[in-house]
Parts: C-alpha cells; sequence; structure tokens
C-alpha cells in the first residue's frame, strides 16, 4: 500500500505548473492519488533541512484568490512527516496523523509561493511530536504542530531519499 507514496509518476504534472518554482526545488511524489490530484508539491533538501512548498495556483483558492485554508492544513499535513524522513533518526514509515494544530497568521494570495520548514520534536516507540512555519512570499502564515503514529513501514524503512531530491 505505501509504496506507491514513493514510487508514483509524474505525468500528472503539467508543464505549466512547473512554472515560476524557486530554484532548487524538485516535484515530489508523496501522499497518494489525494496530494497528486491537489499538489503539486516540491521539495529542496538544504543539506540540513528539507524545505517543501507549492505555488497558489486557482485550484488552490478561495472566492477571494487567496489560498484556501483546508489547501493548508493539507500542505501542514504532509509538511511534518516529509521532514522527518530527512531530520530524524527513525525508520521511514507511514505516520498517520493523529493530531494536527494549525494557526492561520496571514493570506496567501493567488500566484504566491507558500513554503514551509518542519522540526521533529521528539519520538516514541509509537507516535512523532513536530512543529512547523509556513510562509508565503516569505512572510509567515501559518504556525503548525501535529503527533502522527509510527505507521508500517515505507519500504524496508532504510531509504535514505525517499523523495529524490540530494
Amino acid at each position: 500500500m505505501t509504496q506507491h507514496l514513493l514510487n508514483a509518476s509524474f505525468d500528472d504534472i503539467s508543464p505549466a505548473a512547473v512554472d515560476n518554482i524557486p530554484e532548487g526545488f524538485r516535484p515530489v511524489k508523496v501522499g497518494g492519488a489525494f496530494i497528486g490530484h491537489n499538489g503539486p508539491l516540491y521539495g529542496k533538501w538544504t543539506g540540513e533541512r528539507l524545505l517543501l512548498g507549492f505555488r497558489v495556483e486557482d485550484r488552490h483558492t478561495n472566492p477571494l484568490k487567496i489560498c484556501h485554508g483546508g489547501m493548508l492544513a493539507t500542505f501542514a499535513d504532509m509538511l511534518i512527516p516529509c521532514a522527518s524522513m530527512y531530520q530524524a533518526e527513525i525508520e521511514r514509515r507511514f505516520l498517520p496523523t493523529i493530531s494536527l494544530q494549525v494557526d492561520y497568521m496571514g493570506a496567501s494570495p493567488l500566484g504566491s509561493w507558500v513554503q514551509g520548514e518542519a522540526d521533529v520534536l521528539r519520538t516514541t516507540r509509537n507516535m512523532l511530536f513536530g512543529q512547523g512555519v509556513v510562509t508565503s512570499d516569505g512572510q509567515p502564515v501559518m504556525r503548525v504542530s501535529g503527533i502522527f503514529k509510527m505507521g508500517q513501514l515505507i519500504g524496508d524503512g532504510t531509504g535514505s531519499d525517499p523523495l529524490g531530491l540530494k
């Protein structure tokens, strides 16, 4: 089941969707069909941190042409688990959400670049705790924290570059 999260093709990402993406970011295929439909998401590994982002398209917006809070919450829900794949010394696992706390601090208008970074605060045998900040064109728009269940392994759990960014 989880293998498709990382091995789906990029055929559904149109060439127009990659226009105006910041340098060094590459499309990442994670989250199954839901994120495939609502993305695309882009990732960049800095050598120390995973940066995840997306360009706000018309389909992401509310009637005021501002990124819908549901899209931002979806992005936040992917941010901490994806960061953990690179920044935590744990096996690579599917991390179903137990709790997600989102504090909206600003707007992300149509065309803006939304980018997030997160930290793993603590892991236990069964859970991962993390937090992150999301910006829109460099301005803070959301603070997020979450608790995730340690689910089944992705592959054999040892992939050092699960999103293909290194």
